[in-house]
């Protein structure tokens, strides 16, 4: 076996003392189930599971393409965001080359980063914001890849278009920029750019987005980014054959066509997310305005304390020791009761 996979951590299902889990604030799922019509066309598609999928997800790609407005030749599609970042660093990346990224961040970027037998090289966020000009001084000539989460996983903040603008403009053309846009669709801040629109024509950024968050897809695993020729067609090269499931396929096509229905549901979590937000203000703590579906609260040596009280009333919430808490905004119920801990966290 490779020696430098020694170091790469093992995933391991989670064992509860502490009673029955309710709620899965966690994982950063949407709380609602898929849109009736979107179920409609997986019992439909499901008829079919003998038969492979499309292996090069054509018509996928096709929806992809014309829902966002940009050329098919410019897309590729992959089974979930890590499948897709993998495709990506497998596409740019070789052994022994640097991969940039802020820390804390997605924690996929660390594994996937190793996976592929690149060099690590973490940046330290300045507070919970990613520090872009520590970043552009991180970046060497065995630079290949540089992640950006925006917002940020978990500390859910997000780079405005100034600041990103100047990054990419600063940084070197042979270093692929890939921006994470897994919760494009609870921005609400209009300084926050979308990286379609704004860099798909960039020959050096790829823009990732995935059907797990928003969409309410995370059980069938399907997400594509947007980048230059070159790059796409690079990564669909690195896809796993049949990676992305005709389930999957279909799913994700009929909720591009209930979008409108669909986004009525994400302005429930934005709404529901800003109920959280201010109540935990109220309370005082120092809670970073968020882009996201999830609120990051600094809670630094009791994350773990409070973690473990979450998980005690049945609710799992994703807490990194001595350094915060992320909460995942799911139904009001599920809310209240971690804002009901928080309460006596913050007066004890």
């Amino acid at each position: 076996m490779r020696t430098s996979l020694d170091a790469v951590p093992v995933f391991e299902a989670g064992v509860s003392g502490f009673g029955p889990v309710k709620h899965r604030m966690n994982f950063n799922e949407n709380p609602f189930g898929p849109l009736p019509s979107v179920l409609d066309v997986v019992r439909e598609t499901a008829a079919g599971l003998n038969r492979y999928p499309d292996m090069l997800n054509s018509s996928l790609i096709e929806t992809i393409a014309e829902h966002f407005g940009v050329a098919q030749e410019s897309v590729a599609v992959g089974g979930g965001g890590a499948a897709v970042l993998q495709q990506l660093l497998l596409a740019a990346v070789d052994q022994g080359d640097e991969v940039v990224f802020p820390w804390r961040s997605f924690e996929a970027y660390p594994i996937l980063t190793s996976v592929v037998g690149a060099r690590q090289v973490r940046v330290p966020l300045s507070g919970v914001d990613q520090d872009l000009e520590s970043m552009l001084g991180a970046i060497t000539d065995r630079t290949r890849l540089v992640f950006l989460c925006n917002p940020n996983n978990p500390t859910s903040t997000a780079i405005d278009h100034d600041a990103l603008d100047g990054f990419i403009d600063r940084a070197p053309e042979h270093v692929l920029i890939v921006l994470d846009e897994a919760y494009r669709e609870f921005v609400r801040a209009p300084e926050v750019p979308d990286g379609i629109r704004r860099y798909g024509d960039r020959p050096n950024v790829a823009v990732l987005r995935t059907f797990s968050k928003a969409y309410g897809l995370a059980g069938l695993r399907v997400a594509f980014t947007v980048a230059h020729p070159t790059v796409a067609r690079a990564v669909r090269k690195t896809a796993l054959p049949f990676g992305v499931t005709r389930l999957a396929e279909r799913a994700a096509q009929a909720s591009l066509r209930a979008s409108d229905e669909l986004f009525a549901r994400v302005e429930t979590i934005v709404k529901e997310r800003e109920r959280m937000e201010s109540t935990l203000r109220a309370q005082g703590w120092p809670v970073a305005r968020s882009e996201t579906n999830f609120l990051w609260l600094p809670m630094k040596a009791r994350s773990a304390d409070f973690g473990e009280a979450c998980r005690r009333d049945g609710v799992l919430v994703r807490a990194f020791p001595d350094e915060g808490v992320r909460i995942t905004v799911d139904e009001e119920r599920a809310n209240d009761i971690v804002l009901s801990i928080a309460q006596e966290f913050a007066r004890s």
